[in-house]
């Protein structure tokens, strides 16, 4: 599926990854589609919105989402004590809006969880909604119930799904059946929600002079990086190959022999680089190389990234696996014998084992591991945020059958918008809002008092 933001700030032309935003105010963006969507109960309307994998984003949604993920970060991290009593005032004088507000979040993990977990618990709870953690022995999954039939029935009480899976077909599954938003929390292809949260992280580690401390999420700041990958061919670097290079990012791949590329997302990661190229726009696309050799890896790299070895589900491989990966512990050694940049870098999703790392570059100044695992949080926020605000235009936009008309104004600076129209009468009722338009875009839409879910806008000039 492909999804396509409307950003209500400013956009550069000339940039593909879009406007970096610098207030604090969150960014709000929401989803163009006309797709039809058939709920669970086999009502009609827009599709939910779904996130499997970054390859079905947009550089500019990707920079979207970042700028919502570091302004939540900022704000929330500042009024945290204001949070818990419900009540956060942001530096312009807004709250806190309530997205899940009267809302369910099935978290489905099949698998264990301790950040994804945790951050989409505590995400679900900022944003007014209610998590309910479905695990292994907590419901029939499994047991005597297939997942489809999971699907469906999950899908028609809840308001969206968390999956955390194991295999990638089993998160397409729930997306094409629940009719409700699905995130991928984690599959054996790919672990979208993670690689935001690595982005942001390398944000905050490289800024530009143009990214505000209070919003440090402008990813034109990461094009010309090398990012280093030495370890397993997983989902973590999956979703790393279907998004870094669109972003200027060098990737630089060591793994094992016979620890081969997945085919599948190398065609995916060059459909993107090609349909990147073809926009063309001041960030240049970067490329991927591919080795058997760590030093080879991090030659000149900014960030060098790992992750475990032994993947959940491969335990019974844990001898010969160690044997494969002798060599390719993320070492000072490593570093300085493969020439890595001198102020290099770590970055691990977690949890590490120290055959992975050592202690003194896992403990020590060039890691930012813990920072990465926060803003696991703050990203998964903003998915939320998303997801759940595009399903809300949706629902509503059925539910009246509205039609938008929309003009720039030449001389008044109000909108009027006929409100509701009377189920089966040909007339509009009387019931009307006048929307006091505070800063209009050269294209005459408004950045700041843009109205969700109105229906036809008039205007009295």
């Amino acid at each position: 599926m492909s999804f396509s933001f409307l950003r209500l700030a400013t956009r550069s032309a000339s940039s593909p990854i879009g406007r970096c935003s610098t207030s604090p105010r969150l960014v709000r963006t929401f989803l163009s589609t006309s797709s039809k969507w058939h709920s669970s109960s086999g009502s009609p309307g827009l599709l939910p919105p779904h996130l499997l994998t970054l390859a079905d984003l947009s550089t500019s949604q990707i920079q979207a989402l970042l700028n919502n993920a570091a302004n939540f970060k900022a704000s929330l991290t500042a009024h945290n004590h204001d949070l818990v009593m419900g009540a956060v005032a942001f530096d312009d004088g807004s709250e806190l809006e309530q997205t899940l507000k009267n809302k369910t979040v099935a978290l489905l993990f099949t698998k264990r969880s301790t950040r994804t977990r945790v951050a989409s618990e505590t995400s679900a709870v900022a944003l007014g909604g209610h998590p309910m953690f479905l695990g292994p022995s907590d419901i029939q999954l499994g047991v005597n119930e297939s997942l489809y039939d999971t699907a469906k029935v999950v899908g028609s009480m809840v308001d969206g799904i968390m999956a955390r899976v194991d295999g990638h077909e089993e998160v397409e599954l729930l997306a094409q059946h629940a009719g409700v938003p699905v995130i991928n929390a984690l599959s054996d292809l790919y672990h979208p929600t993670q690689i935001l949260a690595d982005l942001l992280t390398m944000v905050e580690a490289f800024p530009t002079n143009t990214s505000s401390s209070k919003s440090p999420a402008c990813l034109s700041s990461l094009a010309g990086l090398k990012v280093a990958w030495v370890g397993d061919s997983n989902n973590i670097l999956n979703d790393m190959l279907v998004a870094l290079p669109r972003l200027g990012i060098h990737l630089s791949v060591a793994t094992p022999k016979g620890y081969d590329r997945n085919e599948r997302v190398w065609g995916t990661m060059q459909d993107g680089i090609e349909e990147e190229r073809k926009k063309g726009g001041s960030v240049t696309v970067a490329g991927v190389d591919w080795s058997n050799d760590p030093k080879e890896a991090v030659r000149d790299a900014d960030i060098i990234v790992t992750d475990t070895w032994i993947s959940m589900g491969e335990e019974s491989s844990k001898e010969q696996r160690l044997r494969d990966f002798s060599g390719f512990q993320v070492t000072e050694a490593l570093g300085r014998e493969g020439g890595a940049k001198t102020d290099w870098k770590f970055m691990h999703c977690l949890p590490r084992k120290s055959q992975e790392v050592d202690d003194e570059v896992f403990y020590g100044k060039r890691s930012i591991v813990f920072p990465e695992a926060e803003n696991r949080k703050w990203t998964i926020m903003s998915v939320f945020e998303w997801v759940f605000r595009v399903a809300t235009r949706a629902q509503h936009e059925q539910r009246n059958e509205r039609v938008w008309e929309e003009r720039p104004l030449t001389h008044s600076r109000f909108l009027i918008a006929v409100h509701t129209w009377d189920v089966g009468r040909s007339e509009a009722s009387s019931s009307v809002c006048i929307n006091v338009v505070s800063s209009v875009s050269g294209d005459g839409r408004s950045a700041d008092s843009y109205k969700y879910n109105l229906p036809k806008l008039v205007d009295l000039a």
